[in-house]
């Protein structure tokens, strides 16, 4: 084996599982068939769950260092949401360009001695009983490599995917749109804070101006002219010109075009998330509208599911069911994104009938109820894996903020720092480290390394050792 994980793409879902693969000490190799990173960021934003992983392995900060600002709250096509109503140290969101997310992710990898082969592009695979075989291209040719596992992190025109040839259910896009990168001048040029977007349509459709800093804006621009195109034509000058004219007059003008591309609301999701020895994840799995701002968060929380049970199937102590368990988990979270954003996608369109729905959509997303729900929904907070037992505890399945898994490992929380739990624990203390909680009457908890709570009781005899072998496996040790 030339290593245990083929990465294929260096997005931030690819670079993430790599680390967390990293993390595991898991041979990890990333293929990429950019030679360099572009430096442009078709998303800008962490949601609150995302910012919490990045927290439990103590990544967060140097991801802070290189943001630009928080924002407050969230939205729906638009329509403002409340973060504040959940138990998060970070109810806001991250203001980040994805190009410093992935240089971040990048560097960590570099530091490990974890390659990332730029200028490689997958040309075929094929998989066995025993690993994937895979034929790469680059500069120097055609090269073979073999490995335990191969990753699809390959993007929405996945060459994994493809060469699976597994189904692709959805629907093509039916409105089209711009995103670019724009220098612009006039009196309404100075720039201000980044803000919630604005998504309220008119006649002439959709156009919002982000401030990115340096004079530099962020520009989402959809409207007749935009639609029927194709999505490879090159975004041009006189385009985005004409879309800032109609939506800001003489207030903007445009200096410079940095960059610019196109993209729609197609809809689709991958029926099977695993194919063997062959998985897919973040946009190979799934596509959709960027409404809500949900998309690298989506693909992030894939990698942080998927890295452990991979690392623990690799390193042979998973028990049966356990790398299966990615896609049971994870194909439902990005089912309702793809819901949600569909919607929003209603919400965008340049309808009278439409802003009439907007109306009553802001009154009810102004209740508490409906606020947090969609707010939730959003922000990924609000995710529940179905675990055994449910419903004997209202944290079974949920996340649990403010623990940090710095190592990568489960964690058992006893409130009452018991023996007897710590004792229970030690077979697999190479998997779960055992701490006791400061003060509290509450039950012990046990986390699993992607933060996410897969037991809840009051002592060993309480289903503690059926849910060790569960989700760690048999004991290292009697």
């Amino acid at each position: 084996m030339d290593t245990d994980v083929l990465v294929v793409g260096a997005g931030p879902t690819g670079l993430l599982l790599a680390n967390e693969l990293q993390l595991a000490g898991v041979d990890t190799l990333v293929l990429e068939r950019l030679p360099q990173r572009t430096g442009q960021s078709k998303a800008l934003n962490l949601q609150p769950r995302t910012a919490e992983l990045l927290q439990l392995r103590g990544w967060l900060e140097p991801v802070l260092n290189r943001a630009v600002a928080t924002v407050p709250g969230g939205h729906f096509c638009g329509l403002p949401l409340d973060y504040t109503v959940f138990d998060t140290a970070f109810p806001y969101q991250v203001g980040i360009p994805q190009a410093r997310v992935e240089e971040f992710l990048e560097g960590r990898l570099a530091e490990h001695g974890v390659p990332v082969l730029r200028g490689h592009e997958l040309a075929d695979f094929a998989q066995d009983a025993d690993g994937v075989t895979a034929t790469v291209t680059g500069a120097g040719g055609h090269r073979r490599l073999r490995a335990r596992y191969l990753i699809g992190a390959d993007g929405g025109h996945s060459a994994v995917r493809k060469g699976l040839g597994v189904a692709f259910p959805g629907r093509d896009g039916r409105m089209s749109a711009v995103v670019a990168d724009v220098v612009l001048e006039g009196p309404g040029a100075a720039g201000g804070e980044w803000r919630l977007p604005e998504f309220e349509p008119n006649e002439n459709g959709v156009c919002f101006l982000l401030p990115l800093g340096d004079g530099l804006h962020r520009l989402v621009l959809g409207g007749p002219a935009q639609q029927g195109v194709e999505r490879s034509a090159p975004v041009t000058e006189d385009e985005v010109s004409t879309g800032l004219r109609l939506h800001h007059g003489d207030a903007v003008r445009l200096r410079e075009l940095r960059w610019g591309s196109r993209f729609t609301d197609a809809s689709r999701q991958v029926e099977r998330y695993r194919d063997g020895r062959v998985l897919l994840a973040g946009d190979a799995a799934h596509i959709h509208t960027p409404m809500g701002g949900q998309g690298l968060n989506l693909g992030v929380q894939d990698a942080f599911n998927l890295g452990w049970k991979l690392a623990a199937e690799l390193h042979g102590w998973a028990p049966p069911g356990l790398l299966d368990s990615y896609h049971d988990e994870r194909h439902p979270v990005g089912a309702m994104v793809l819901e949600n954003t569909r919607a929003q996608g209603v919400l965008s369109l340049p309808d009278l009938d439409v802003l009439s729905l907007r109306g009553i959509f802001a009154e009810l997303l102004a209740t508490p109820e409906a606020n947090r729900r969609i707010a939730g929904m959003i922000s990924g907070l609000d995710i529940r894996y179905r675990m055994p037992g449910e419903p004997a505890h209202p944290l079974l399945g949920a996340r649990l903020p403010g623990i940090e898994l710095l190592g990568g490992r489960g964690l058992l929380l006893s409130a009452q720092g018991r023996p007897d739990l710590a004792g229970a624990v030690a077979p697999w203390s190479d998997r779960v480290d055992c701490t006791a909680r400061d003060g509290g009457d509450g039950p012990s908890i046990l986390v699993r390394p992607d933060g996410y709570v897969c037991w809840v009781g009051e002592g060993a005899d309480g289903g503690l050792r059926e849910a060790l072998h569960r989700w760690f496996g048999a004991p290292a040790r009697v």
